[in-house]
């Protein structure tokens, strides 16, 4: 797929992609409060997350790479909303992109190949927690068609302050 800046190609995860994925989530582990990890992990560690995301199934892992270079620019996931059965049905979407490949459209990329994936899938709703301020990323999910549901006030502690988190869903 085409971006103002190169092609890009949208394909799922794979084992390969471990240490990019790794360094790419680590990045915004160390410098923003976009995640609430406060540690960063070796590829080791993530290795569990990445093979909880198979090539079908609800739980995807949708990475977008530079389609002459390879180089990681971005993914996207779908994951379990939470661990007990009822929840089934539903899951919460997640798209980190590269610092250097922002404003790019990566992120749309990566979210219309994951909810094209998960159109066959038994998933009645998405949701997504967007730590505020991140206006860049409330536009992506609004031009998904997620609605804003509410926000958790002060539900994270991050770089000695706490954090609210926006919370958005999307039926499919």
């Amino acid at each position: 797929m085409p971006t103002e800046r190169g092609e890009v190609q949208v394909r799922p995860g794979v084992e390969g992609d471990l240490q990019a994925l790794t360094d790419l989530y680590n990045h915004y582990v160390r410098e923003t409060s976009i995640t609430f990890d406060t540690a960063v992990f070796t590829a080791q560690e993530r290795r569990p997350w990445l093979l909880s995301h198979p090539e079908d199934g609800p739980h995807r892992l949708k990475v977008a790479a530079d389609a002459d270079t390879q180089e990681i620019l971005g993914y996207a996931t779908s994951s379990p909303y939470r661990a007990k059965p009822a929840y089934e049905t539903s899951v919460e979407v997640t798209v980190y992109v590269a610092p250097h490949a922002g404003r790019r459209g990566i992120g749309t990329l990566l979210y219309k190949a994951l909810f094209e994936d998960l159109a066959g899938e038994d998933v009645h709703r998405a949701y997504a927690g967007i730590a505020q301020p991140n206006e860049a990323s409330t536009r992506l999910h609004e031009r998904f068609g997620f609605r804003y549901v509410g926000t958790y006030r002060e539900v994270g502690r991050k770089f000695g302050r706490y954090w609210d988190v926006a919370w958005y869903e999307k039926e499919l």
